[in-house]
């Protein structure tokens, strides 16, 4: 016969797997997300850094800044 405590372990086991697969699924997205997001600003913070350098001015800074964002999008 099975007492209580193994008919409430009966029922967590299963929730539990939903819950590690619904965290799972959430990692994984924002794993896959993050990674467009970091080139971005990491190609973003180049970009002010050589136009504060001044190797390129307002023009071309403002034309790759958008060219970054359509990226990103």
């Amino acid at each position: 016969m099975m007492n209580s405590t193994g008919m409430a372990l009966f029922w967590i086991w299963p929730l539990l797997v939903v819950v590690g697969l619904v965290l799972l699924g959430y990692v994984l997205v924002r794993a896959r997300s993050g990674t467009r997001t970091g080139a971005s600003d990491a190609a973003g913070r180049v970009l002010d850094e050589r136009f504060a350098r001044g190797e390129i001015d307002e023009q071309e800074y403002h034309q790759r800044r958008s060219a970054l964002e359509d990226r990103a999008r």
